[in-house]
């Protein structure tokens, strides 16, 4: 718990390497790198508020729940408008297939998150934490591409990729916290003392309430895709 709070707010070192993950993915997705791109995904600390995300809403902080929001929030926002500037100074205007990738999720891409956020939280509450499976979570998911790729659509004033680039963060942000969630009721984690079961059934609802309507338009793109 005290680890993935210390990930939450971003100050300090954690502002200069966001910094540095938005321009580094706003390169790799500008000259069409995969590796520049992957990069990015690595060096980015968004990870930090998703899980205090799910963490606050497993253990019922309150407070918890707010910081993540603030900070993430804060994070995206910063993050679409760096990575704007960025497009409309880069020379290089020509839409890449790394750009494309990021703007047409679908159900599978819940699945990735869903599993992934499961495999990261398991792999935190255990003593000397994985670092393979958090560098695996930070490569599957790939948090900073699509916002950076939301970027590029409000910078070129195409709000296809704005929006679906936007769709897909917010579906592997929605369900990494939702695994989050579960695997801390699963493994049983100490509620807070002051923890009132009204508020929490409600927030709870709330999440699943959110995590269902997130996943709609995500299956229609998948039958979709089988259709193709």
């Amino acid at each position: 718990v005290e680890l993935i709070k210390k990930d939450i707010d971003f100050k300090g070192v954690n502002v200069w390497v966001l910094g540095a993950s938005i321009v580094v993915a706003s390169i790799g997705l500008n000259v069409n790198s995969a590796a520049v791109v992957i990069g990015a995904m690595l060096i980015s600390p968004l990870m930090g508020p998703i899980v205090g995300l799910g963490l606050s809403i497993g253990i019922n902080d309150f407070k918890m729940l707010v910081r993540s929001l603030k900070s993430l929030g804060t994070a995206v926002l910063v993050s679409i408008l760096i990575s704007a500037i960025y497009f409309m100074l880069t020379p290089f205007g020509e839409v890449q297939s790394e750009l494309i990738a990021r703007t047409e999720p679908h159900l599978l891409d819940v699945l990735v998150a869903l599993f992934s956020g499961g495999a990261l939280i398991v792999a935190k509450s255990q003593k000397g934490t994985v670092s393979s499976a958090i560098f695996g979570v930070a490569i599957a998911t790939a948090l900073m591409p699509p916002l950076c790729t939301a970027g590029y659509g409000l910078a070129v004033g195409d709000f296809s990729f704005f929006w679906g680039a936007l769709y897909l963060f917010t579906i592997n942000t929605t369900f990494i916290a939702l695994s989050t969630f579960i695997v801390l009721k699963v493994l049983r984690f100490p509620m807070l003392k002051y923890a009132d079961s009204k508020r929490r059934k409600g927030i709870a609802q709330a999440v699943t309430f959110f995590a269902v309507i997130a996943m709609i338009p995500a299956i229609l793109a998948f039958l979709t895709l089988i259709k193709k």
